[in-house]
């Protein structure tokens, strides 16, 4: 494998990472922000008021996300495997 091969393969690797974690981070992002901006709103401190809620909408982000994310590793593992594959 050549230093430019490597270098590819390092960066389809970093781009399927962040294929992979921008739902679920973006999802904790924007349901963070808003409960935060009601918490402000408000003026209810609780400080557990903002789990449940972002594990919630975790959870169902996932459960859409999750097909992607299989067939995404899985063209990746092809990937991998023909680089291994050829002489």
């Amino acid at each position: 494998m050549t230093g430019a091969e490597t270098l590819d393969f390092a960066r389809e690797s970093i781009y399927l990472l962040i294929e992979l974690s921008a739902p679920t981070m973006l999802t904790a992002l924007v349901v963070g922000v808003v409960i935060g901006l009601l918490q402000a709103l408000t003026q209810i401190q609780e400080m557990t008021l903002v789990f449940v809620p972002k594990i919630l909408a975790i959870f169902v982000v996932l459960l859409f996300a999750l097909p992607m994310a299989g067939e995404a590793m899985a063209t990746y593992m092809n990937g991998i495997a023909v680089r291994i594959a050829q002489p």
